[in-house]
Protein backbone atom coordinates (compact mmCIF):
# COMPACT_ATOMS: atom_id res chain seq x y z
CA UNK A 1 0.00 0.00 0.00
CA UNK A 2 2.57 2.56 0.99
CA UNK A 3 4.95 1.72 -2.03
CA UNK A 4 2.15 1.90 -4.61
CA UNK A 5 1.49 5.53 -2.45
CA UNK A 6 4.69 6.72 -3.40
CA UNK A 7 4.77 5.39 -6.78
CA UNK A 8 2.13 7.36 -7.65
CA UNK A 9 3.60 10.77 -6.35
CA UNK A 10 6.35 9.36 -8.64
CA UNK A 11 3.86 8.95 -12.22
CA UNK A 12 2.48 12.38 -10.97
CA UNK A 13 5.24 14.03 -10.39
CA UNK A 14 6.31 13.19 -14.17
CA UNK A 15 2.98 14.27 -15.51
CA UNK A 16 3.69 17.68 -14.67
CA UNK A 17 5.74 19.56 -16.84
CA UNK A 18 8.85 22.06 -15.19
CA UNK A 19 8.49 20.07 -11.78
CA UNK A 20 11.35 17.83 -10.43
CA UNK A 21 9.46 14.33 -9.83
CA UNK A 22 12.47 12.97 -7.85
CA UNK A 23 12.74 15.56 -5.26
CA UNK A 24 8.91 16.09 -4.58
CA UNK A 25 8.58 11.92 -3.73
CA UNK A 26 11.48 12.68 -1.63
CA UNK A 27 9.80 15.89 0.45
CA UNK A 28 6.77 13.45 0.72
CA UNK A 29 8.31 11.05 2.69
CA UNK A 30 8.18 10.63 6.49
CA UNK A 31 10.66 11.31 8.68
CA UNK A 32 12.33 8.94 11.06
CA UNK A 33 12.99 9.44 15.00
CA UNK A 34 15.50 6.24 15.67
CA UNK A 35 15.53 6.03 19.23
CA UNK A 36 17.92 3.78 20.69
CA UNK A 37 18.44 2.81 24.60
CA UNK A 38 21.48 1.29 25.99
CA UNK A 39 21.11 -2.31 28.08
CA UNK A 40 16.94 -1.37 28.36
CA UNK A 41 15.14 -4.94 29.03
CA UNK A 42 11.10 -4.45 29.41
CA UNK A 43 10.94 -2.78 32.84
CA UNK A 44 8.55 -0.26 31.80
CA UNK A 45 4.78 0.65 32.91
CA UNK A 46 4.04 -0.48 28.93
CA UNK A 47 5.33 -3.54 29.35
CA UNK A 48 3.53 -4.09 32.62
CA UNK A 49 5.94 -3.09 35.17
CA UNK A 50 4.58 -2.05 38.35
CA UNK A 51 7.48 -0.16 39.72
CA UNK A 52 8.79 1.20 36.39
CA UNK A 53 7.26 5.08 36.13
CA UNK A 54 8.14 5.69 32.72
CA UNK A 55 5.22 7.80 31.49
CA UNK A 56 6.65 9.22 27.79
CA UNK A 57 7.17 5.94 26.89
CA UNK A 58 3.71 4.53 27.71
CA UNK A 59 2.31 7.52 26.36
CA UNK A 60 4.53 6.61 22.90
CA UNK A 61 3.24 2.73 23.30
CA UNK A 62 -0.93 3.88 23.75
CA UNK A 63 0.25 5.86 20.41
CA UNK A 64 1.47 3.51 18.10
CA UNK A 65 1.99 -0.23 18.57
CA UNK A 66 3.68 -2.48 21.09
CA UNK A 67 5.95 -5.59 20.49
CA UNK A 68 5.70 -7.78 23.39
CA UNK A 69 8.11 -10.35 21.60
CA UNK A 70 10.66 -8.59 20.16
CA UNK A 71 14.61 -10.03 20.18
CA UNK A 72 18.17 -9.12 19.85
CA UNK A 73 20.31 -11.12 17.67
CA UNK A 74 23.17 -10.98 20.11
CA UNK A 75 22.87 -9.39 23.66
CA UNK A 76 25.75 -7.20 23.52
CA UNK A 77 26.56 -3.45 22.20
CA UNK A 78 28.28 -3.80 19.23
CA UNK A 79 26.77 -7.13 17.36
CA UNK A 80 23.75 -6.33 17.90
CA UNK A 81 23.97 -3.00 16.71
CA UNK A 82 25.94 -4.17 14.42
CA UNK A 83 23.34 -6.21 12.50
CA UNK A 84 20.51 -4.13 13.34
CA UNK A 85 22.22 -1.15 11.03
CA UNK A 86 23.06 -3.63 8.55
CA UNK A 87 19.93 -5.74 8.42
CA UNK A 88 22.49 -8.86 8.51
CA UNK A 89 22.99 -11.23 11.19
CA UNK A 90 26.47 -11.85 13.33
CA UNK A 91 27.14 -14.75 11.44
CA UNK A 92 26.75 -13.37 8.53
CA UNK A 93 28.53 -9.88 9.01
CA UNK A 94 31.47 -12.08 11.20
CA UNK A 95 30.39 -9.26 14.48
CA UNK A 96 29.98 -11.33 17.92
CA UNK A 97 32.28 -9.08 20.27
CA UNK A 98 33.10 -5.54 20.96
CA UNK A 99 36.44 -5.13 19.17
CA UNK A 100 35.12 -6.13 15.68
CA UNK A 101 34.54 -2.98 13.67
CA UNK A 102 31.53 -4.63 10.84
CA UNK A 103 32.72 -2.34 8.25
CA UNK A 104 36.36 -3.75 8.17
CA UNK A 105 34.67 -7.44 7.65
CA UNK A 106 31.69 -5.65 5.05
CA UNK A 107 33.49 -2.59 3.22
CA UNK A 108 30.58 -2.48 1.26
CA UNK A 109 27.37 -3.03 3.10
CA UNK A 110 24.54 -0.56 2.90
CA UNK A 111 23.77 0.34 6.29
CA UNK A 112 20.01 1.94 7.43
CA UNK A 113 21.39 5.54 7.48
CA UNK A 114 23.34 4.59 4.61
CA UNK A 115 20.31 3.62 2.91
CA UNK A 116 18.63 6.74 3.49
CA UNK A 117 20.87 9.26 2.82
CA UNK A 118 21.12 7.48 -0.60
CA UNK A 119 17.59 8.18 -1.49
CA UNK A 120 17.22 11.90 -0.48
CA UNK A 121 17.00 12.15 3.47
CA UNK A 122 19.36 13.94 5.75
CA UNK A 123 20.81 11.73 8.08
CA UNK A 124 22.16 12.37 11.54
CA UNK A 125 22.45 11.15 14.78
CA UNK A 126 23.31 12.31 18.41
CA UNK A 127 24.70 9.36 21.48
CA UNK A 128 24.68 6.37 21.07
CA UNK A 129 23.76 4.40 17.67
CA UNK A 130 26.59 2.39 16.78
CA UNK A 131 28.93 0.94 19.62
CA UNK A 132 31.77 3.09 20.46
CA UNK A 133 34.09 4.29 17.81
CA UNK A 134 32.37 2.23 15.55
CA UNK A 135 29.88 5.23 13.98
CA UNK A 136 30.31 4.91 10.73
CA UNK A 137 30.73 9.04 9.61
CA UNK A 138 31.49 9.13 6.08
CA UNK A 139 28.85 6.76 4.90
CA UNK A 140 25.86 6.45 7.71
CA UNK A 141 25.37 9.45 8.00
CA UNK A 142 25.18 12.99 5.76
CA UNK A 143 25.67 15.87 8.37
CA UNK A 144 26.97 16.67 11.58
CA UNK A 145 24.39 17.71 14.58
CA UNK A 146 24.05 21.28 15.61
CA UNK A 147 26.68 22.19 18.08
CA UNK A 148 26.65 25.77 17.42
CA UNK A 149 22.90 25.80 18.46
CA UNK A 150 22.89 24.31 21.69
CA UNK A 151 23.47 26.44 24.59
CA UNK A 152 25.19 24.02 27.19
CA UNK A 153 28.45 22.27 27.08
CA UNK A 154 29.26 19.00 26.84
CA UNK A 155 29.25 17.34 30.32
CA UNK A 156 33.41 16.21 30.70
CA UNK A 157 33.71 15.03 33.81
CA UNK A 158 36.23 12.27 34.67
CA UNK A 159 34.78 9.02 34.68
CA UNK A 160 31.61 10.70 33.75
CA UNK A 161 30.58 11.09 37.18
CA UNK A 162 29.63 14.25 38.47
CA UNK A 163 30.57 14.08 42.09
CA UNK A 164 34.03 15.02 43.18
CA UNK A 165 34.39 11.62 45.05
CA UNK A 166 33.37 9.89 42.69
CA UNK A 167 35.68 11.55 40.32
CA UNK A 168 38.52 10.98 42.38
CA UNK A 169 38.12 7.26 43.08
CA UNK A 170 37.67 6.89 39.50
CA UNK A 171 41.14 8.18 38.62
CA UNK A 172 42.82 6.56 41.26
CA UNK A 173 41.84 3.77 40.33
CA UNK A 174 42.33 4.10 36.55
CA UNK A 175 46.46 5.27 37.71
CA UNK A 176 46.76 1.97 39.37
CA UNK A 177 45.66 -0.20 36.65
CA UNK A 178 47.31 1.62 34.40
CA UNK A 179 50.64 1.71 36.21
CA UNK A 180 50.33 -2.17 36.56
CA UNK A 181 49.85 -3.15 32.78
CA UNK A 182 51.93 0.35 31.60
CA UNK A 183 49.20 0.70 28.82
CA UNK A 184 45.40 1.56 27.92
CA UNK A 185 44.51 -1.64 27.13
CA UNK A 186 42.42 -2.91 30.71
CA UNK A 187 41.62 0.08 31.78
CA UNK A 188 37.89 -1.26 32.07
CA UNK A 189 39.29 -3.20 35.14
CA UNK A 190 39.97 0.36 37.06
CA UNK A 191 36.27 1.36 37.16
CA UNK A 192 34.52 3.97 39.44
CA UNK A 193 31.50 3.30 41.05
CA UNK A 194 28.23 1.43 39.42
CA UNK A 195 26.19 4.31 40.27
CA UNK A 196 25.76 8.17 40.78
CA UNK A 197 23.09 10.12 42.32
CA UNK A 198 23.61 13.11 41.74
CA UNK A 199 21.86 16.96 42.68
CA UNK A 200 22.30 18.37 38.71
CA UNK A 201 20.29 19.28 35.97
CA UNK A 202 19.43 16.64 32.99
CA UNK A 203 21.35 18.25 30.93
CA UNK A 204 24.58 17.74 33.34
CA UNK A 205 24.66 13.96 32.28
CA UNK A 206 25.66 12.89 28.75
CA UNK A 207 22.38 11.64 27.78
CA UNK A 208 20.50 14.97 28.83
CA UNK A 209 22.97 16.92 26.60
CA UNK A 210 22.28 14.60 23.65
CA UNK A 211 18.38 14.95 24.02
CA UNK A 212 19.08 18.88 23.65
CA UNK A 213 21.60 18.14 20.52
CA UNK A 214 19.17 16.00 18.94
CA UNK A 215 16.22 19.00 19.44
CA UNK A 216 18.22 21.97 18.35
CA UNK A 217 19.71 19.45 15.28
CA UNK A 218 16.28 19.19 14.42
CA UNK A 219 15.15 22.14 14.35
CA UNK A 220 17.35 23.41 12.45
CA UNK A 221 16.96 20.50 9.59
CA UNK A 222 13.27 21.53 9.60
CA UNK A 223 13.58 25.52 9.33
CA UNK A 224 15.86 24.75 6.30
CA UNK A 225 13.13 22.31 5.59
CA UNK A 226 14.53 20.81 2.57
CA UNK A 227 14.78 17.30 2.74
CA UNK A 228 13.42 14.59 5.46
CA UNK A 229 15.41 13.64 7.74
CA UNK A 230 16.06 10.63 9.53
CA UNK A 231 17.04 11.30 13.19
CA UNK A 232 18.99 8.94 15.72
CA UNK A 233 18.82 9.70 19.29
CA UNK A 234 20.89 7.25 21.37
CA UNK A 235 21.17 6.92 24.68
CA UNK A 236 23.55 5.60 27.20
CA UNK A 237 21.73 4.63 30.15
CA UNK A 238 20.65 2.54 31.37
CA UNK A 239 23.90 0.92 30.77
CA UNK A 240 26.87 1.06 33.48
CA UNK A 241 27.04 3.46 35.11
CA UNK A 242 24.03 4.53 36.71
CA UNK A 243 24.67 8.10 37.23
CA UNK A 244 21.28 10.09 36.86
CA UNK A 245 19.87 13.42 38.56
CA UNK A 246 18.44 12.71 42.20
CA UNK A 247 15.01 14.01 41.23
CA UNK A 248 14.45 10.28 39.29
CA UNK A 249 15.86 8.58 42.35
CA UNK A 250 13.56 10.34 44.16
CA UNK A 251 10.75 9.13 41.75
CA UNK A 252 10.86 5.84 44.41
CA UNK A 253 10.43 4.58 47.45
CA UNK A 254 13.37 1.97 47.73
CA UNK A 255 10.94 -0.28 49.92
CA UNK A 256 8.45 -1.01 47.09
CA UNK A 257 11.04 -2.35 45.00
CA UNK A 258 10.84 -5.85 44.01
CA UNK A 259 13.72 -7.92 43.35
CA UNK A 260 14.65 -10.83 40.98
CA UNK A 261 12.58 -14.18 42.55
CA UNK A 262 14.97 -16.45 40.69
CA UNK A 263 18.26 -16.34 41.47
CA UNK A 264 20.18 -19.55 40.54
CA UNK A 265 21.21 -21.12 37.56
CA UNK A 266 18.28 -22.87 35.51
CA UNK A 267 18.19 -26.41 36.63
CA UNK A 268 20.24 -28.96 34.76
CA UNK A 269 21.25 -25.82 32.21
CA UNK A 270 24.72 -25.79 30.77
CA UNK A 271 27.23 -24.64 32.86
CA UNK A 272 28.64 -22.57 30.07
CA UNK A 273 25.41 -20.55 29.61
CA UNK A 274 25.62 -18.02 32.66
CA UNK A 275 28.82 -15.27 33.60
CA UNK A 276 30.12 -14.38 36.51
CA UNK A 277 28.35 -10.14 36.25
CA UNK A 278 31.94 -9.71 35.48
CA UNK A 279 31.18 -5.84 33.81
CA UNK A 280 29.15 -5.23 37.13
CA UNK A 281 31.93 -6.76 39.30
CA UNK A 282 35.33 -4.19 37.74
CA UNK A 283 33.35 -1.06 39.58
CA UNK A 284 33.82 0.06 42.74
CA UNK A 285 32.51 -1.40 45.90
CA UNK A 286 31.23 -4.15 43.98
CA UNK A 287 32.02 -7.66 45.50
CA UNK A 288 34.40 -9.69 43.12
CA UNK A 289 33.45 -13.20 44.37
CA UNK A 290 30.27 -14.71 45.76
CA UNK A 291 27.21 -13.37 45.40
CA UNK A 292 25.72 -9.71 44.83
CA UNK A 293 22.60 -9.23 46.99
CA UNK A 294 20.54 -7.49 49.93
CA UNK A 295 20.88 -3.94 50.54
CA UNK A 296 23.54 -3.34 47.30
CA UNK A 297 21.14 -5.74 45.13
CA UNK A 298 18.74 -3.02 46.31
CA UNK A 299 20.09 -0.24 45.80
CA UNK A 300 21.67 -1.50 42.51
CA UNK A 301 17.91 -2.01 41.33
CA UNK A 302 16.81 1.52 42.07
CA UNK A 303 20.05 2.99 40.11
CA UNK A 304 19.03 0.77 36.77
CA UNK A 305 15.17 2.20 37.40
CA UNK A 306 16.34 6.08 37.82
CA UNK A 307 18.19 5.82 34.96
CA UNK A 308 15.38 4.11 32.94
CA UNK A 309 12.92 7.28 34.39
CA UNK A 310 16.07 9.59 33.26
CA UNK A 311 15.60 8.44 30.02
CA UNK A 312 12.31 8.19 29.77
CA UNK A 313 11.90 12.26 30.44
CA UNK A 314 14.38 12.87 27.80
CA UNK A 315 12.50 10.83 25.30
CA UNK A 316 8.82 12.83 26.51
CA UNK A 317 11.32 16.73 25.89
CA UNK A 318 12.30 14.89 21.96
CA UNK A 319 8.86 14.04 21.06
CA UNK A 320 7.65 17.59 22.78
CA UNK A 321 9.99 19.06 20.30
CA UNK A 322 8.68 16.97 17.48
CA UNK A 323 4.97 18.33 17.96
CA UNK A 324 6.21 21.72 18.61
CA UNK A 325 7.52 21.83 15.31
CA UNK A 326 4.99 20.33 13.95
CA UNK A 327 6.70 17.29 12.93
CA UNK A 328 4.63 14.64 14.51
CA UNK A 329 2.13 14.27 11.55
CA UNK A 330 4.89 13.24 9.34
CA UNK A 331 7.36 11.33 11.09
CA UNK A 332 7.60 7.56 12.11
CA UNK A 333 9.23 7.21 15.92
CA UNK A 334 10.80 4.00 16.26
CA UNK A 335 11.85 2.94 20.01
CA UNK A 336 14.04 0.18 20.87
CA UNK A 337 16.95 -1.60 23.27
CA UNK A 338 19.89 -3.03 21.91
CA UNK A 339 19.29 -6.18 24.73
CA UNK A 340 18.30 -6.74 28.10
CA UNK A 341 19.78 -6.95 31.30
CA UNK A 342 19.41 -9.80 34.38
CA UNK A 343 19.45 -7.46 37.15
CA UNK A 344 19.90 -10.73 39.68
CA UNK A 345 17.68 -12.71 37.22
CA UNK A 346 19.40 -16.26 37.75
CA UNK A 347 21.80 -14.88 40.20
CA UNK A 348 23.02 -12.82 37.51
CA UNK A 349 24.26 -8.92 36.73
CA UNK A 350 24.23 -7.95 32.88
CA UNK A 351 23.45 -8.69 29.69
CA UNK A 352 25.41 -11.28 27.44
CA UNK A 353 23.22 -14.70 27.65
CA UNK A 354 21.01 -16.53 25.47
CA UNK A 355 18.11 -16.13 27.78
CA UNK A 356 14.96 -14.98 27.41
CA UNK A 357 15.87 -12.00 30.04
CA UNK A 358 19.03 -11.30 28.00
CA UNK A 359 17.69 -11.47 24.33
CA UNK A 360 13.93 -9.56 24.79
CA UNK A 361 13.86 -5.98 23.98
CA UNK A 362 11.45 -3.51 23.89
CA UNK A 363 10.04 -1.94 20.63
CA UNK A 364 7.19 0.43 19.76
CA UNK A 365 6.81 2.16 16.68
CA UNK A 366 4.43 4.76 15.80
CA UNK A 367 3.80 5.54 12.44
CA UNK A 368 1.18 8.61 11.26
CA UNK A 369 -0.86 6.42 8.92
CA UNK A 370 -1.19 3.52 10.79
CA UNK A 371 -4.89 2.21 11.21
CA UNK A 372 -6.61 3.79 14.11
CA UNK A 373 -7.41 0.26 15.36
CA UNK A 374 -3.97 -0.52 15.77
CA UNK A 375 -2.85 2.72 18.23
CA UNK A 376 -2.61 1.40 21.72
CA UNK A 377 -2.32 -2.30 20.74
CA UNK A 378 -0.08 -4.79 21.52
CA UNK A 379 1.23 -7.22 19.55
CA UNK A 380 2.68 -11.22 20.07
CA UNK A 381 4.00 -11.66 16.99
CA UNK A 382 8.05 -12.87 17.53
CA UNK A 383 10.23 -10.11 15.53
CA UNK A 384 13.90 -9.32 15.69
CA UNK A 385 16.06 -6.54 15.70
CA UNK A 386 17.60 -7.56 11.86
CA UNK A 387 13.78 -6.93 10.98
CA UNK A 388 14.16 -2.65 12.05
CA UNK A 389 15.75 -2.00 8.67
CA UNK A 390 13.42 -3.12 5.82
CA UNK A 391 10.75 -1.95 7.92
CA UNK A 392 11.66 1.51 8.15
CA UNK A 393 12.48 1.48 4.61
CA UNK A 394 8.96 0.15 3.66
CA UNK A 395 7.33 2.53 5.32
CA UNK A 396 9.81 5.17 3.27
CA UNK A 397 8.77 3.69 -0.11
CA UNK A 398 12.10 2.54 -0.06
CA UNK A 399 13.37 -0.64 -2.14
CA UNK A 400 14.72 -3.28 0.08
CA UNK A 401 18.49 -3.72 -0.27
CA UNK A 402 19.08 -7.65 -1.13
CA UNK A 403 21.87 -8.47 1.95
CA UNK A 404 18.73 -7.52 4.23
CA UNK A 405 18.12 -10.49 6.59
CA UNK A 406 15.29 -9.37 8.73
CA UNK A 407 11.40 -9.71 7.60
CA UNK A 408 9.59 -6.13 6.98
CA UNK A 409 6.66 -6.28 10.21
CA UNK A 410 4.52 -3.72 8.31
CA UNK A 411 1.84 -6.00 7.52
CA UNK A 412 1.42 -6.35 11.52
CA UNK A 413 0.66 -2.32 11.65
CA UNK A 414 -2.45 -3.14 9.76
CA UNK A 415 -3.24 -6.54 11.98
CA UNK A 416 -1.15 -6.89 14.68
CA UNK A 417 -2.98 -10.36 15.61
CA UNK A 418 -1.50 -11.95 12.03
CA UNK A 419 0.17 -14.75 11.89
CA UNK A 420 4.10 -14.09 11.32
CA UNK A 421 7.35 -15.51 12.01
CA UNK A 422 7.45 -19.00 13.46
CA UNK A 423 11.10 -17.80 15.17
CA UNK A 424 13.70 -15.54 16.79
CA UNK A 425 17.29 -16.53 16.75
CA UNK A 426 19.65 -15.16 18.79
CA UNK A 427 23.12 -16.25 19.62
CA UNK A 428 26.25 -15.49 22.21
CA UNK A 429 29.71 -17.55 22.74
CA UNK A 430 30.28 -19.20 25.61
CA UNK A 431 29.42 -16.33 28.46
CA UNK A 432 30.75 -18.11 30.88
CA UNK A 433 34.41 -17.88 29.35
CA UNK A 434 34.05 -14.10 28.02
CA UNK A 435 34.59 -11.30 29.17
CA UNK A 436 31.98 -8.15 28.98
CA UNK A 437 33.08 -7.19 25.63
CA UNK A 438 32.42 -11.07 24.59
CA UNK A 439 35.99 -11.95 23.70
CA UNK A 440 38.05 -14.47 25.14
CA UNK A 441 38.75 -13.93 28.97
CA UNK A 442 42.66 -12.62 28.88
CA UNK A 443 45.76 -13.16 31.17
CA UNK A 444 45.09 -9.91 33.13
CA UNK A 445 41.44 -10.64 33.85
CA UNK A 446 43.02 -14.15 35.25
CA UNK A 447 45.60 -12.56 37.76
CA UNK A 448 43.81 -10.02 38.92
CA UNK A 449 40.92 -10.45 41.45
CA UNK A 450 39.00 -12.30 39.36
CA UNK A 451 41.70 -14.94 39.42
CA UNK A 452 39.68 -16.89 42.07
CA UNK A 453 36.37 -16.67 40.44
CA UNK A 454 37.11 -17.65 37.07
CA UNK A 455 38.73 -20.75 37.74
CA UNK A 456 35.70 -21.50 40.26
CA UNK A 457 33.71 -20.96 36.58
CA UNK A 458 35.56 -23.41 34.69
CA UNK A 459 35.40 -25.69 37.67
CA UNK A 460 31.23 -26.06 37.25
CA UNK A 461 31.89 -26.46 33.33
CA UNK A 462 34.77 -29.00 33.58
CA UNK A 463 33.00 -30.70 36.38
CA UNK A 464 29.79 -30.80 34.04
CA UNK A 465 31.35 -31.43 30.70
CA UNK A 466 34.08 -34.25 31.98
CA UNK A 467 35.51 -35.77 28.61
CA UNK A 468 33.99 -33.16 26.29
CA UNK A 469 35.61 -30.24 27.48
CA UNK A 470 38.30 -28.94 25.34
CA UNK A 471 39.87 -25.28 26.44
CA UNK A 472 40.47 -24.32 22.79
CA UNK A 473 36.70 -25.05 22.01
CA UNK A 474 35.16 -23.73 24.59
CA UNK A 475 37.11 -20.59 24.83
CA UNK A 476 37.04 -19.62 21.51
CA UNK A 477 34.87 -22.07 19.24
CA UNK A 478 31.60 -22.88 21.21
CA UNK A 479 28.77 -20.77 20.07
CA UNK A 480 25.03 -21.14 22.06
CA UNK A 481 22.60 -20.84 19.04
CA UNK A 482 19.10 -19.79 20.59
CA UNK A 483 15.87 -20.01 19.21
CA UNK A 484 12.47 -18.54 20.59
CA UNK A 485 8.98 -20.44 19.57
CA UNK A 486 5.66 -19.65 20.64
CA UNK A 487 5.93 -21.99 23.29
CA UNK A 488 10.02 -22.63 24.16
CA UNK A 489 13.29 -21.74 24.14
CA UNK A 490 15.92 -23.74 22.79
CA UNK A 491 19.32 -23.22 23.16
CA UNK A 492 21.99 -25.65 21.09
CA UNK A 493 25.63 -25.04 22.45
CA UNK A 494 27.77 -25.91 19.20
CA UNK A 495 31.21 -25.24 17.22
CA UNK A 496 30.83 -22.74 15.06
CA UNK A 497 33.11 -23.64 12.56
CA UNK A 498 32.22 -27.14 12.04
CA UNK A 499 28.35 -26.85 11.17
CA UNK A 500 27.85 -30.60 10.78
CA UNK A 501 28.94 -31.32 14.03
CA UNK A 502 25.92 -32.22 16.73
CA UNK A 503 25.79 -29.70 19.88
CA UNK A 504 27.36 -30.33 22.91
CA UNK A 505 25.27 -29.62 24.62
CA UNK A 506 21.37 -28.73 24.15
CA UNK A 507 18.69 -26.82 26.45
CA UNK A 508 14.99 -26.60 26.40
CA UNK A 509 12.48 -24.13 28.27
CA UNK A 510 8.69 -23.92 27.72
CA UNK A 511 7.32 -20.70 28.39
CA UNK A 512 3.72 -21.83 28.65
CA UNK A 513 4.65 -23.76 32.45
CA UNK A 514 8.24 -22.13 32.91
CA UNK A 515 8.48 -18.48 31.43
CA UNK A 516 11.00 -17.80 33.92
CA UNK A 517 13.76 -20.56 32.52
CA UNK A 518 13.99 -22.21 35.73
CA UNK A 519 14.49 -25.74 34.35
CA UNK A 520 16.25 -27.39 31.57
CA UNK A 521 13.58 -30.21 30.20
CA UNK A 522 15.44 -31.14 27.13
CA UNK A 523 16.32 -34.53 28.32
CA UNK A 524 12.74 -35.31 29.19
CA UNK A 525 11.43 -33.82 25.38
CA UNK A 526 13.93 -35.93 22.80
CA UNK A 527 10.92 -35.65 20.18
CA UNK A 528 11.03 -31.61 20.85
CA UNK A 529 14.42 -31.54 20.72
CA UNK A 530 14.64 -33.16 17.40
CA UNK A 531 12.23 -31.12 15.92
CA UNK A 532 13.78 -27.81 17.34
CA UNK A 533 16.88 -28.91 16.21
CA UNK A 534 15.71 -29.57 12.35
CA UNK A 535 14.39 -25.75 12.71
CA UNK A 536 17.43 -24.65 13.83
CA UNK A 537 19.65 -26.14 10.75
CA UNK A 538 16.88 -24.84 8.78
CA UNK A 539 17.83 -21.08 9.61
CA UNK A 540 16.09 -17.85 9.71
CA UNK A 541 14.80 -18.37 6.27
CA UNK A 542 12.56 -21.15 6.95
CA UNK A 543 10.76 -19.26 9.34
CA UNK A 544 9.62 -16.01 7.99
CA UNK A 545 5.74 -15.04 7.63
CA UNK A 546 4.27 -15.89 4.84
Amino acid sequence: MRIAFFFILIVLGVACKGEKPIEQTIAKRPNILFIAVDDLRPELGAYGSEIAITPNIDKLATEGLLFENAYCQQAICSPSRASLMTGARPETIGVFENYTYFRDENPDIITLPQHFKNNGYETVYTGKIYHGRFTDTALSWSRKPALNKIKHAKPDYPGAYALKKNQEIYKKNQAEIRAKYNSVSHYALGRGPAFEMADVEDHEYIDGYHTELAIATMEEMVEKNEKPFFLGLGFRLPHLDWNAPKKYWDLYDRDDIPMATHTTAPENAAAMGLHASFELRVRHGIPKTGPIEGELAKTLKHAYLASVSYVDAQIGKMISALERTGQRENTVIILWSDHGWHLGDMGVWGKATNYEIATRVPLVINTPDMPESTRGQKTKALVELVDIYPTLAELSGLELPDHLEGQSFVPLLDNPKRTWKKTAFSQFPTPALREWAANPLTAQMRETYFGPLINEVEGRIIQQQAEKWDRDLYENRLMGYSMRTEHFRFVAWKDRTTTEMAPIAVELYDHRTDPSETKNIAAEHPDIVADLTTQLQAGWKSSLAH
